[in-house]
């Protein structure tokens, strides 16, 4: 099993080309089992939860091929051809849906088109309960009949799905993408109220929109349906990864370096921006690149809380308290979407952080200094706030079960290294 070696303290200056976004992709290859014409995706990252989906896709029946490449400014972003005529098995099984929660994204265009679905209860990374009832109830409301049994969720609707006024009781990514998935293709108008409203869902009604589905109200709390009784092939390119360049912004403030992120959305990563402005970081923007500079001095704390879009992203959440453990004076900082996400809190108080966990918040006191340590990494995001640290730490920071970051950063060490930081993937020598 590899690890990532980090010699730590020096400042990262450059360019790094921000990829696809992870998000995004997942649920746009899953429209793809929603029409009988091929799906053509560009600037698809290159990660393993994408294989992994693509994996699941493909049992169903799905021709996934690669098409080629995209080179822009020097990045080579993959293009993807999904091609449904044929779906063969309605079945998602353990073995592949474990690995990764958005499989269960199967389950909406799947009733839709074809009036079947068995898909296994999801997995993914341990960072606290994720129940799929709002999924379930949704798909209710539009008909379907759901029971689940043997660690399966199994959907029948023999006469098609019917278009529903549905409220979700709290804001749900997953199960606003599932829901959309499977109306568009409702017969009748679907409204669903109080859907989470994050870019990479506007990404995928941007690329429904373009299959003829009928939707209105992208970017509100109340999406609109008109279903349709086909959809067609289209080509999109998937919009930039927000998660990544937030998280090289972090990576130039921790080190006291420079860095200009290519390609990433301004709008779309507004709040964090904002937040890492009032820390005393310099962020200047011009066209598609933003420049993360700072220069002297360490930053200011500030509190933030994690908030659905367009508040501070979970995802964001583990990287902004490395970030902190450097900063002056003490920040707070509040956990509201996910009550388990603290998992790498022991392991940067490894590397001398002062952290104190009370409820749903850490609590942060700068110190002058980290100090580099075996670490081990526990979920996606808290990989990445473990890298953070081992760039700023005095000494080398040896970070074990790096496999969850090869599920959402494409070339990670390759990105950080042409900015100048020391680090290199090694095998486990045990």
């Amino acid at each position: 099993m590899d690890k990532m070696r980090i010699t730590g303290g020096t400042p990262l200056c450059g360019k790094i080309i921000i990829g696809g976004s992870k998000n995004a992709a997942l649920p746009l290859m899953c429209a793809s089992l929603l029409t009988d014409n091929s799906v053509v995706l560009a600037n698809v990252p290159h990660l393993a939860d994408i294989t992994t989906m693509a994996n699941l896709l493909s049992q169903h029946g799905v021709d996934v091929s690669l098409e080629g490449q995209d080179l822009r400014d020097g990045h080579i972003g993959r293009v993807l051809s999904l091609n449904a005529g044929n779906i063969s098995n309605t079945i998602a099984p353990y073995d592949l849906v474990r690995k990764m929660r958005a499989s269960i994204l199967v389950l909406g265009p799947l009733l839709a088109r074809v009036g079947e679905a068995e898909v296994s209860l999801p997995g993914g990374c341990a960072i606290g309960t994720r129940p799929v009832d709002l999924h379930i109830q949704g798909l209710e409301k539009l008909g379907a009949k759901v029971f689940v049994q043997n660690g399966y969720i199994r959907a029948t609707a023999n006469k098609g799905l019917t278009g529903a006024h549905i409220v979700f009781p709290k804001i749900s990514v997953g199960a606003t993408e599932n829901l959309l998935l499977a109306a568009v293709l409702a017969e009748g108008k679907t409204v669903l109220e109080n859907v989470a409203k994050e870019p990479e869902i506007g990404d995928l009604v941007n690329c429904l929109i373009s299959m003829g589905a009928k939707i209105e109200g992208k970017g509100t709390d109340t999406l609109t349906i008109n279903g349709v009784k086909k959809l067609m092939g289209t080509r999109h390119t998937i919009m930039p990864d927000r998660i990544e360049a937030g998280t090289y912004a972090m990576a130039a403030a921790i080190t006291c370096g420079s860095i200009e992120l290519i390609g990433a959305n301004q709008e779309d990563m507004s709040s964090t921006l904002d937040n890492l402005i009032m820390a005393g970081v310099s962020v200047k923007k011009k066209n598609e690149n933003i420049t993360i500079e700072v220069s002297e001095g360490r930053l200011k704390s500030i509190n933030i809380g994690t908030e659905p879009y367009p508040g501070f992203p979970t995802d964001l959440q583990a990287q902004f308290i490395s970030l902190m453990t450097g900063a002056q004076g003490k920040s707070i900082i509040s956990e509201t979407i996910f009550e388990n996400r603290f998992m790498h809190v022991p392991e940067l108080q490894r590397m001398g952080a002062n952290i104190d966990l009370v409820g749903g918040s850490a609590v942060v006191t700068g110190v002058s200094y980290l100090t580099g340590a075996p670490v081990m990494a526990s979920d996606l995001r808290a990989s990445a706030s473990l890298v953070l640290a081992g760039l700023a730490a005095k000494g080398e920071t040896l970070i074990s079960r790096i496999y969850h970051l090869d599920r959402g950063y494409e070339r990670l060490e390759e990105k950080l290294a042409n900015v100048g930081a020391d680090i290199e993937r090694v095998k486990d020598e045990t």
